[in-house]
């Protein structure tokens, strides 16, 4: 009789960490989810990163916004948009009449991703691999949540999900469709907004996000 090969070794090689998609609990809730992330090793990330930052918010939110990475203070207090870009992200949904309450705040990756600058830890973009291994995180609190609007802040959430070539710059504040996900809208990543160059910049900058903020909520209510 010929013998059968483990099925776990050939889904990855001995002493090789699980990719995401095998962390995830055959009937998975939010807690669930939350516990399984915490110990992901699907790209080098966690060798680096404090602890796992995962998504937070209402259980069945209509409205999901997806960041690039959490920051330095996500990383610390292990909550997403905890940092000086939280807080203008909740100005910003004050202004435009959304309760943070009431959506649900995750990011395209879950760890930080940092190069040391003295005491300071200097945020770092992802790389296509490390965005690509935490897509199941993602995909799976999006089958979970079923919300009706998806938010993509910044480049690396929105061709996440969009592709490589779509431009925030050119396509911000409209609704996309796309099979099999929910419908979009991208706008800038609030970080972006504190990299302003000066505070006129800023305030512009800032008057801009609350506007495409507003035409979400405009929407929430028109669905």
């Amino acid at each position: 009789m010929v013998e059968q090969p483990d099925l776990d070794l050939v889904s990855h090689p001995v002493g090789q960490p699980a990719p995401a998609q095998e962390l995830i609990p055959e009937q998975p809730t939010l807690p669930g989810l939350r516990d399984a992330a915490a110990g992901c090793q699907a790209c080098d990330l966690y060798k680096t990163g404090t602890q796992t930052v995962f998504g937070e918010g209402a259980q069945h939110a209509s409205v999901m916004f997806v960041g690039e990475q959490p920051g330095d203070r996500e990383d610390i207090e292990g909550k997403p948009f905890v940092g000086p870009a939280g807080r203008l992200l909740d100005e910003a949904l004050e202004a435009a009449g959304i309760d943070r309450k009431r959506v649900y705040i995750t990011n395209a990756v879950k760890h930080f991703k940092w190069k040391p600058q003295g005491k300071r830890r200097l945020h770092q973009k992802p790389n296509a691999a490390e965005i690509s291994a935490c897509r199941p995180w993602l995909d799976a609190e999006i089958a979970l949540i079923k919300p009706r609007i998806l938010v993509l802040l910044g480049a690396t959430a929105a061709q996440a999900l969009l592709g490589r070539d779509f431009r925030v710059s050119l396509q911000r504040g409209q609704f996309i469709e796309r099979p099999g996900l929910p419908l979009m809208m991208a706008t800038v990543h609030p970080s972006s907004i504190l990299r302003a160059p000066d505070d006129e910049s800023r305030e512009i900058e800032m008057q801009a996000f609350v506007q495409d903020l507003k035409r979400l909520a405009q929407r929430i209510k028109g669905s």
